[in-house]
């Protein structure tokens, strides 16, 4: 993130948190029926990414956004600026074409595309990033 905050000086950031917490499972080979568990679990970062995606298309800041997400409790606020504000979106889901991308988020898309191997590794930032002593780790 400092990288990122260096080389591309108007990119926001907007974070979310994580919880963790004692939880009583089903056990996979009984008994006992049940047994306790850490559950991590991240909080924040859908609800603030659909937040400023409508928000920003609301005032009209933006023609078209692409979203970088597989996670379908983003649909509803696809949906909505598709249908009110007539806004282009683009999809990308992480790890696809292994991972397969969410229908309820790809229906409200106008492409939905993949990362090729080699567009990812030619978009790296600079190593170091040029006015910091910032370097990425060499099994980049």
């Amino acid at each position: 993130m400092r990288a990122l905050l260096a080389h591309c000086p108007l990119v926001e950031l907007y974070f979310g948190h994580f919880l963790r917490h004692r939880v009583l499972m089903e056990h996979a080979s009984p008994p006992p029926a049940t047994v306790p568990v850490w559950k991590n679990e991240e909080k924040g970062s859908d609800v603030n990414l659909a937040l400023h995606l409508l928000n920003d298309a609301w005032i009209d800041a933006y023609d078209c956004a692409v979203i970088v997400s597989n996670d379908s409790d983003l649909a509803e606020s696809l949906r909505l600026v598709k249908q009110q504000c007539r806004k282009l979106l683009g999809l990308i889901t992480p790890g696809a074409p292994a991972r397969k991308t969410s229908r309820q988020l790809a229906m409200h898309a106008d492409c939905v595309r993949t990362i090729r191997p080699s567009a990812l590794a030619s978009s790296q930032l600079p190593s170091p990033i040029p006015g910091a002593n910032i370097h990425k780790p060499t099994r980049w």
